[in-house]
């Protein structure tokens, strides 16, 4: 009786659980429903046709091919990623997510599969492959950014020029006009300056600092995990994400690392 007793409540437990969109029922369903940034371009936004278009929606789209199911694009902000992958409303997250310590308890996360940092940017003719080149030219970043503290600190004790403005639209306002020689910002920043402005023949120098994005996966969803973490792989290694990487971003995917 006892016996009787647990398997009924292990049952009543199993019933009570939600179940798990893993791998298998994805595949079964011939549907997989992603987060992507619903305004965060070039990552995510809506595009002038009125559909959603950018790096992640990209990647989205390459997933559910390789997968060969059907694709439900679920449009987000930063607040809803985790939760709607809790709640079984997303099957992965495809978002710009950072990973942390913090973040990983409530969810899994990926390989990292887009660069998303701080970097110096300057034209193609200038020869700049780390902070001591930097040197001779006039260096321009908003002041008590990021960037400005990583760099204060990656000069100190140099003669490198760095000119500090007010807010990002002013910094970027003085690289295009030509008062600052290199610009230390984000990289979706210098993408857009890139796409506005081809004939400047932007290039990034060096990272500065690294805060690449990862795919969100619901725990307990090992196989969907390793297939992802596998498709990321094979897709950097082929190519395809390098070319997404160059197309939204104007620049080629740098080394990124595994979580």
């Amino acid at each position: 009786m006892k016996l009787f007793k647990t398997l009924i409540a292990a049952a009543l437990v199993a019933a009570a659980s939600p179940a798990l969109a893993d791998l298998s029922d994805i595949l079964s369903a011939g549907k997989v429903k992603i987060a992507v940034p619903e305004s965060f371009p070039p990552f995510g936004a809506l595009g002038a046709e009125g559909e959603h278009e950018g790096y992640d929606v990209d990647v989205a789209k390459l997933i559910a091919e390789n997968l060969g199911v059907e694709l439900e694009l679920v449009p987000v902000v930063s607040k809803q990623r985790i939760p709607f992958l809790e709640t079984d409303r997303v099957d992965l997250v495809v978002s710009v997510m950072g990973a942390n310590p913090e973040r990983a308890k409530s969810i899994w996360f990926s390989a990292a599969y887009a660069p998303f940092y701080s970097g110096a940017f300057a034209s193609a003719d200038k020869a700049i492959a780390g902070p001591a080149d930097l040197a001779g030219f006039k260096v321009g970043l908003t002041g008590g950014t990021l960037e400005d503290l990583e760099l204060t600190k990656l000069t100190e004790g140099t003669d490198v020029e760095i000119i500090r403005f007010g807010d990002n639209a002013a910094t970027l306002s003085a690289f295009i006009s030509g008062q600052v020689d290199v610009l230390v910002s984000g990289n979706t920043a210098a993408a857009e300056i890139s796409e506005k402005n081809p004939d400047m023949s932007l290039e990034r120098k060096f990272i500065i600092k690294d805060s690449p994005a990862f795919i969100g996966v619901k725990k307990g969803n090992y196989d969907l995990l390793q297939w992802v973490n596998v498709f990321i792989l094979h897709k950097k290694l082929g190519g395809e994400l390098n070319a997404i990487s160059e197309k939204w971003l104007g620049q080629a995917l740098p080394p990124l690392p595994t979580f």
